[in-house]
């Protein structure tokens, strides 16, 4: 499981020229799985994220948590984390999860946050969507498990 994690002041996701999820202060959360993920790796994940502190506090010190910045999460799936360009020109996708299988784990993921009481909004699995962003930053990490 791959998490691309980027803290933005604001973010929205679109499909069709339909805004289906957004949020304020928070993490955008590019998420991709492969075929020998499971439960395991999205509940430590869920912890990782959920257990963060990633925005300044009075001091300036990176040093508080979602909950303490009344933060959110936009979490979207993007198989193409798995993409593979060492050889040729093209990417190869064959070390991503089928979609079956990760449409699952995403929606584990989501559902594993919010059981840590963050609140979560969502990309709309298997669509193309367009993702708008303000970082807030810049702080970027990717997270693997």
């Amino acid at each position: 499981m791959r998490v691309v994690l980027q803290r933005v002041s604001e973010a929205s996701v679109s499909v069709d020229g339909h805004v289906v999820g957004s949020i304020g202060v928070g993490f955008v959360l590019l998420v991709g799985f492969t075929s020998g993920d499971g439960f395991e790796q999205v509940k430590w994940m869920a912890d990782k994220v959920g257990g963060l502190r990633l925005f300044s506090d009075a001091a300036g010190k990176i040093n508080l948590g979602l909950p303490e910045v009344a933060g959110s999460l936009l979490v979207i799936s993007q198989f193409t984390l798995y993409g593979d360009v060492r050889k040729g020109r093209r990417p190869s996708f064959v070390h991503a999860a089928p979609p079956e299988i990760a449409e699952t784990l995403y929606e584990a993921f989501v559902e594993a946050l919010r059981a840590r009481g963050l609140t979560v909004a969502m990309g709309r699995f298997g669509t193309v969507m367009e993702v708008h962003l303000v970082n807030d930053g810049p702080v970027t990490l990717l997270l693997e498990r």
